[in-house]
């Protein structure tokens, strides 16, 4: 089993910056791909961004620009910098992991967080 604990989230104004992070803990290492998801009030779960385990990356192109993900394997951690918020990406943000890379679909991930909670206001 791999444990997935989200932190960062918060309260920012449009335009501010916020860095998610996402642990993975229990049997894990760093072959795991780990992805990035969001979830609006009454909207499907979305993707946001995935790393495989070296490091190669995909994001929504909706959201190229502004979000990045990245990785410290040593840390067993991904990481989600987010720039230039505005208030239609307040959602609830998860991190997910799975052995295969480049999944977008959120049903294809085995595990997941809890989520943190980013709520930008204009």
């Amino acid at each position: 089993q791999v444990q997935l604990v989200e932190s960062g989230g918060g309260s920012v104004e449009a335009g501010g910056s916020l860095t998610l992070s996402c642990a993975a803990f229990g049997r894990t290492d760093s072959s795991y791909a780990m992805g990035w998801f969001r979830q609006a009030p009454g909207k499907d779960r979305e993707f946001i961004a995935t790393s495989s385990w070296n490091n190669m990356t995909w994001c929504a192109d909706s959201l190229k620009g502004r979000f990045t993900i990245s990785r410290d394997n040593a840390k067993n951690t991904v990481y989600l910098r987010m720039n230039n918020l505005r208030p239609e990406d307040t959602a609830v943000y998860s991190c997910a992991a799975d052995r295969r890379s480049g999944l977008v679909l959120s049903y294809k991930y085995d595990f997941w967080g809890r989520g943190t909670q980013v709520n930008v206001s204009s």
